[in-house]
């Protein structure tokens, strides 16, 4: 009996995994503009701007998982990801990216009445298709059905992609840091360790092996959802 896979997850082409520095999908730079925007809507909690930051790609491994966009692992495709972004329009086209940074904003100034808040919420959202533009290679559509693609490669040079993201992580950091504090008698372990830990994971992505197969890419994806409690978790020992 042949193996079957979820529609739309589309396998290798090629199975023997290539040795170099091939990780998986690079993201350091959007949480780093997550931690940035603190500073901006002191208001909006840590794990709200990282939910923004990062919405479409928790959007995107459900749209693999249901046949609606496709990814296929080609290690050495460029130097920081192996994975060849085939179709992806309705999570990461900029046409839709507005669409859902409109959307989430709104539903944000709903719940929390901050239109500051409502405003970088949306920005983020928005945020996270101009730093993939940088990164990527010429695979982000601009609108779906459209031929056009953009991305600047950013990701054919490791020592150029650790150093642009890095640097935004460090600047995210040090302007969360500046835009709230401790409070007093709580341990602040939670928010270094989120630190810790996205740069473990950063490290695994650039310089681990190749992910097994698409479907395990859609269904790790998922963990990012960890990262946004983790943020709402650190945020409850320090305060604006």
């Amino acid at each position: 009996m042949p193996h079957s896979r979820p529609p739309g997850v589309v396998s290798s082409r090629r199975r023997d995994p290539v040795a170099g520095p091939a990780g998986r999908h690079v993201f350091i730079g959007h949480y780093a503009a997550g931690l940035a925007a603190k500073a901006v809507a002191p208001r909006t909690s840590l794990g709200t701007l990282f939910l923004a930051a990062g919405f479409i790609d928790l959007l995107w491994p459900f749209f693999l998982l249901l046949g609606l966009e496709r990814v296929r692992i080609a290690p050495g495709i460029t130097a920081a990801t192996p994975l060849d972004f085939e179709h992806y329009p309705l999570s990461h086209s900029l046409l839709a990216v507005t669409g859902w940074a409109l959307g989430l904003g709104a539903a944000y100034q709903c719940l929390r009445r901050y239109p500051r808040g409502a405003v970088v919420v949306g920005l983020l959202v928005v945020s996270h298709w101009m730093l993939d533009a940088l990164a990527h290679r010429p695979d982000l559509p601009i609108v779906p059905g459209s031929e056009a693609r953009v991305g600047l490669g950013l990701w054919y040079s490791v020592p150029a992609t650790l150093a642009v993201e890095l640097t935004l992580f460090a600047a995210g950091w040090w302007l969360y840091l500046r835009a709230t504090r401790p409070i007093a008698g709580r341990r602040q372990w939670p928010l270094w360790g989120l630190a810790a830990f996205l740069l473990v994971v950063y490290a695994g992505n650039l310089f681990g092996e190749p992910p097994p197969s698409v479907a395990a890419i859609a269904w790790l994806g998922q963990a990012q959802w960890l990262l946004v409690a983790w943020g709402y978790w650190a945020e409850k020992r320090c305060r604006a």
